[in-house]
């Protein structure tokens, strides 16, 4: 925090990480009317930084150069400054981050973008020290080259913006366009032949966990039979799960690995990492049913509950890798800490097991991990008792910086997590979690009029929701509903679909638009397909419309996931594998899902047996409905709900496919024995 005793404007701003910045001596303004009026009075062009409260590149930048008076002194009396909060804001944040890497190659924040009053962009970097240095211009020479290039050759500049806006409208797409065969296979060779045996992952360092790939690989396997799909995403989940990105004391992922063995994590945890793993391992514990994959799972949301959820309910974002200025500090180990924590045997025996030298093996300290080192059964009591002690000795330490307000679209990856964890591994608590965190979502986040808002804090929601706030939450109002099966969850998702449609969706080219129609004009409006740190919101849309359609019968629906398809088709025929998560939607499609109804007049025992059944099996596909008395809501989302009851007072599945529904099953062996059998590949 910066020692300047004047505010300046971010002072009034909500977002933890524009107060991060409110007593820097740059004269920031948050993005608003003020600023850009200001740039276009004074003739001056506009200084545009994102980043995020969590980031420690955007730490460093602002201890040099936003801390520094020199640097100040020049933005303030050459420029106007604008911080932008990418979590807040991400429009903004997609629009000139894809700038960024179409004009340098690359991106990430902080962003930096230098642009006209007019918000068009004609430079941009990431992180610049404050000096020149190896290679890299400082920010003083950069601001001093701008500010002399807007004085003496401004139709350079505006040229150059012009230029760049006019190339960035038009969509980049190829001339090639693929089947869906095609697609899946192409992403499927290509994780295959960029597969690290040694370590797991893909590619060499750094490795980021990417989970969507590894359910994709997941699904692969489930719908072909191709057992290296599915050594693939054991092999990677078991390597970081061992390896130092995992939390062995406090437990969560970090952000990513800085190396090829998932040792050295960039020490960030976000909730949207933990929440897509979390997923992860639970679909790899239902497709082979080994403990390991729940265990990771349990430890995930035992994490998540304890050090991110909101006393009322909700889920927070993110900490910070830093913690007293040092990145990683919170998380490293000394052996003769753990010997004085656990006494020389057990301490010796504790190190020996996770790695923990004499020497270390980061910077001369120690990252726990477990890359080289079998434990065996024996040893995972005795693990846990030590564990236990050694994260009551962190605590005492200084935490990380923790950001505080509540996302939207997170929570519902979170909810979506928990509702599958509650199902999957038949625990009443994660359940709980997901419908506590849903309600202050509803609650909270969503205005008199409806419309959903993006985030919160402080009693505040200011912004309307994005396109990916309302997928995400409608995925998790999906899985609540089929793990809770009570029927609000499912009008819940249905009505916000609608919402959705009406607000986002390109009703000429199909697709949707990153925010909505009701929303502030930016210099473009673009769509995301590419699934990058996150599913994209158009991915997810297409799995949701076919779940959704699924569960009601709604063709509209499957329709709208179709036109998705086509689309995005030659985006994603460019590069397939980048577009894991819209594939996994094209293999639910291709699968031709089961759909299992169960009615019953009450719930007697055999209805939670029948749904234990369903829950166990590997079928990542088959949506599930239950109709009892407590559910009649149902029928006016479902039109045919009715035509299905009990037979002879029993409950009574009735199991369909591809519009074509099998003999109703009363028995529980025979009902069993439909979920032994994979799913039919069909074109």
């Amino acid at each position: 925090m910066s020692t300047n005793k004047q505010a300046n404007r971010l002072i009034h701003e909500e977002s933890p990480y524009l107060l991060q910045h409110a007593y820097n001596p740059v004269d920031w303004f948050p993005w608003g009317k003020e600023a850009f009026a200001k740039a276009k009075t004074e003739d001056k062009p506009i200084f545009l930084s994102i980043g995020y409260s969590t980031c420690h590149w955007c730490h460093v930048m602002e201890r040099e150069s936003f801390e520094d008076g020199e640097v100040a002194d020049l933005l303030n009396r050459h420029f106007v400054s604008i911080k932008v909060d990418r979590e807040e804001r991400p429009d903004i944040d997609s629009i000139y981050m894809s700038v960024c890497q179409a004009m340098t190659g690359h991106g990430g924040w902080p962003l930096t973008v230098f642009m006209t009053p007019d918000a068009k962009p004609f430079y941009t970097g990431t992180y610049f020290p404050k000096t020149d240095r190896l290679g890299m211009p400082g920010l003083l020479t950069i601001l001093k080259r701008v500010h002399t290039l807007w004085t003496d050759r401004r139709k350079v500049l505006t040229g150059s913006a012009e230029k760049v806006v006019e190339a960035m409208g038009e969509r980049v797409t190829g001339d090639t366009i693929m089947d869906h065969d095609e697609l899946i296979t192409r992403a499927y060779e290509v994780f295959r032949m960029s597969f690290d045996n040694a370590y797991g992952g893909f590619g060499s360092s750094p490795k980021f966990p990417t989970p969507h790939n590894l359910v994709f690989l997941l699904r692969y396997w489930y719908v072909y039979k191709d057992n290296v799909a599915l050594s693939m995403a054991e092999k990677t989940l078991d390597a970081m799960y061992r390896g130092g990105i995992f939390d062995h004391i406090g437990f969560g992922f970090s952000r990513y690995s800085t190396d090829n063995k998932w040792l050295v994590p960039h020490f960030e945890k976000m909730l949207y990492d933990n929440a897509l793993l979390a997923m992860a391992y639970l679909e790899v514990y239902r497709a082979v049913q080994k403990e390991k994959y729940a265990h990771a799972a349990k430890q995930v949301f035992t994490y998540v509950l304890r050090d991110m959820t909101s006393p009322e309910g909700a889920f927070w974002p993110a900490e910070d890798a830093d913690s007293e200025g040092e990145e990683g500090k919170f998380y490293l180990w000394t052996l003769d800490e753990v010997i004085k924590v656990l006494g020389d045997k057990d301490g010796e025996r504790f190190a020996g097991l996770f790695d923990i030298t004499e020497r270390g093996n980061f910077e001369g300290k120690n990252i726990p991990n477990r890359i080289n080192i079998q434990a065996s059964e024996s040893d995972m009591e005795f693990i846990e008792r030590c564990r236990e002690r050694l994260f009551r000795y962190r605590e005492q330490r200084t935490r990380p910086f923790r950001d505080d307000k509540v996302m939207t679209s997170w929570n519902g990856l979170m909810i979506a997590a928990m509702a599958m964890g509650g199902r999957i591994l038949d625990d009443a608590r994660y359940t709980e979690a997901a419908e506590k965190a849903c309600r202050f979502i509803m609650e909270r986040l969503v205005r008199e009029d409806g419309r959903l808002m993006t985030s919160w804090r402080d009693g505040s929601a200011s912004i309307p929701a994005y396109a990916d706030d309302y997928t995400f939450l409608i995925w998790g109002l999906v899985e609540l509903y089929e793990t809770t099966y009570k029927p609000e969850y499912l009008i819940e998702a249905l009505e916000l679909n609608d919402d959705l449609l009406k607000l986002f969706w390109d009703g000429q080219d199909g697709g949707l638009f990153l925010y909505g129609d009701d929303a502030e004009k930016l210099i473009m409006r673009p769509k995301e397909v590419y699934d990058g740190a996150m599913p994209s919101a158009n991915s997810a849309a297409a799995l949701n419309f076919l779940r959704l359609s699924q569960l009601t019968g709604s063709t509209d629906l499957s329709d709208l996931a179709q036109r998705l398809f086509d689309a995005f088709n030659r985006e994603v025929s460019l590069s397939p594998h980048s577009h894991a998560f819209f594939l996994s939607a094209l293999l639910f499609f291709k699968s031709k899902p089961r759909e299992v109804i169960i009615a019953a007049d009450t719930e007697t025992e055999d209805v939670p047996r029948m749904l234990r059944i369903i829950n166990k099996s590997p079928d990542p596909f088959v949506s599930s409905i239950l109709y009892t008395d407590k559910h009649r809501e149902l029928a006016g989302v479902i039109p045919s709900i009715d035509e299905y009851r009990a037979i002879d007072g029993r409950p009574t599945a009735y199991i369909c496919r591809d519009f074509a529904c099998q003999q109703p099953i009363t028995d529980i062996q025979e009902f069993e024995k439909c979920f032994t059998q994979g799913a039919d590949v069909t074109g």
